[in-house]
């Protein structure tokens, strides 16, 4: 067998980084400044209890002329976490809850994301909050287009789960809490 000529090596070269790029897909990053964290869940039997997360930081690998990702990953500053009531977030900083002080962020790694129509798709992934990693499912839908993607995600996430279990308040706080996000990307 004969040695590829001198001149077809930087072609082959080439042409196997030009794959290797093209299968790794355009890795953007998430902006923490216009993607937000929302949390409704019941309390006391009557009323819900609404809040927000900040979205620290996090990647999209983006397949090329896609706005549907073929990886997510995020993590959440739960030491930020804002329920509207200063007592409250407290509360749900304690070890009690989310135990802030030994778990200060929450994280999200898709593991499966399956297109479900030109603008939308399921999502699962593992999210780890309070130290304890549980596999969770999304539902998104996409605005904008390729170039200019923002998604839009729904979810229940089960607390108990995730071993949260409030003291004396835990009977009359509801066991799920339901989930969206507002993600938008760097240019």
């Amino acid at each position: 067998m004969r040695a590829p000529s001198a001149a077809l090596v930087p072609a082959l070269l080439a042409a196997c980084v030009s794959v290797a790029v093209a299968d790794a897909g355009t890795q953007r990053d998430i902006d923490p400044a216009k993607s937000k964290a929302h949390f409704s869940i019941q309390h006391i039997f009557v009323e819900k209890v609404d809040g927000s997360v900040p979205i620290e930081s996090g990647k999209v690998v983006l397949e090329p002329d896609s706005a549907i990702p073929r990886e997510v990953s995020a993590v959440l500053d739960a030491r930020r976490i804002d329920s509207g009531d200063r007592d409250r977030d407290a509360s749900l900083e304690s070890d009690d809850y989310f135990d802030v002080k030994k778990f200060p962020e929450w994280t999200f790694v898709s593991t499966k994301i399956v297109a479900t129509g030109a603008a939308a798709f399921a999502m699962d992934g593992m999210l780890t909050i309070h130290g304890v990693a549980q596999p969770e499912h999304l539902i998104v839908t996409v605005r904008g287009d390729a170039a200019h993607p923002a998604y839009h995600a729904t979810g229940r996430i089960d607390r108990h789960a995730f071993g949260m279990r409030g003291a004396r308040l835990d009977p009359v706080i509801g066991d799920a809490a339901e989930v969206s996000l507002d993600i938008a990307l760097r240019p």
